[in-house]
């Protein structure tokens, strides 16, 4: 029985050094360190990356966090010169990115900016104070002061022109989500334009402090914006504010997190391993995180794919990447 005893033990290290190895040989060429580019606070972008940064960084015993930046746009250009290593963009700030049409740096191709895994679809949705009588996009007095995001977010790029295209009159303003919500409080703006996941935490805390109005589109609206932008019609669930009644039309565009392509395969396919393996933690981090699946995969038509999450989503969610659409490949 004891020579029994002591070769399972000896059976169990060689196993445990065995995997220790591996995992170490595994992480070869891995940083040391990781940052994820988000977005202002107050927003979903700064709240759903600062969550799955910090997942990643414990399951995979590895330093990392995210950082505040001006949203999809400049996250395209940080993690295609390899500033950061991660970040989120939107589907059509990304693709203006890689044909060279990002205004941060113009005429730039941002092609080594890999999609590494589905995130969720950002809603456009308007709020406005009650007392402000404003409880449709008709009501929009000319004028109106619009506070639209920070400058180059993705709110900041389509918003304004899906409001010039609806006949909308305004003065534009920009800002973090939740500076921009302290300003409709005060009354120094008139609505805000929001695109981000839903529930927005700025709207989640103007709810809590006074009464507001979630304003959607029209069906004829959305129908028009449908037709101008890469977007799709969307409904926010009535149970993502307490102010609704009902669902609230609306339209959305996808978001993906991104690598830099450079950053090793096995690295990146490990971190999209620890995201897409436990919804219900993400879902726990914020509720667009619903979306964040694996057999959404294919919702990205643009960027081409990092050679560590294509395996990863061959091997688990039956995905057909071509090989054009993988880097290098």
């Amino acid at each position: 029985m004891k020579s029994f005893f002591l070769t399972m033990v000896a059976f169990l290290l060689g196993a445990v050094i065995s995997v220790s190895s591996a995992l170490a040989q595994d992480r070869t060429g891995w940083p040391s360190s990781f940052t994820v580019g988000t977005a202002s606070q107050g927003g979903t972008y700064f709240a759903y990356g600062s969550g799955w940064s910090n997942i990643v960084a414990e399951e995979l015993n590895i330093s990392g966090g995210a950082e505040v930046t001006g949203g999809p746009m400049q996250n395209m250009a940080l993690v295609h010169t390899g500033d950061l290593g991660f970040g989120m963009t939107t589907m059509g700030p990304a693709a203006e990115s890689i044909a060279g049409n990002n205004p941060i740096a113009p005429g730039l191709q941002m092609t080594n900016a890999c999609a590494m895994f589905p995130m969720y679809q950002t809603p456009f949705s308007i709020t406005a104070l009650s007392s402000s009588g404003i409880t449709s996009i008709a009501d929009i007095p000319d004028g109106a002061r619009i506070g639209f995001g920070p400058a180059g977010s993705t709110s900041d790029t389509y918003f304004p022109q899906m409001m010039e295209l609806l006949g909308v009159n305004f003065e534009r303003r920009n800002g973090g989500w939740t500076d921009l919500g302290g300003q409709l409080q005060d009354g120094l703006l008139d609505i805000i334009a929001f695109a981000a996941g839903v529930p927005v935490p700025a709207v989640s805390q103007l709810e809590v402090q006074t009464e507001v109005n979630i304003i959607e589109f029209t069906e004829d609206e959305q129908t028009k914006i449908a037709a101008a932008f890469p977007v799709a019609n969307f409904e926010i669930a009535e149970d993502t504010y307490t102010t609704l009644i009902a669902p609230a039309r609306s339209v959305s565009m996808w978001n993906f997190a991104i690598a830099n392509c450079d950053l090793p395969e096995s690295f990146v396919y490990e971190v999209v391993n620890t995201v897409m393996s436990d919804n219900d933690r993400m879902v726990n981090v914020h509720k667009a995180a619903r979306s964040t699946l694996p057999e959404f995969w294919n919702k990205n038509t643009v960027m081409k794919w990092h050679p560590g999450a294509a395996r990863w989503f061959a091997e688990n969610a039956d995905a057909s990447i071509s090989a054009e659409m993988i880097h290098g490949g």
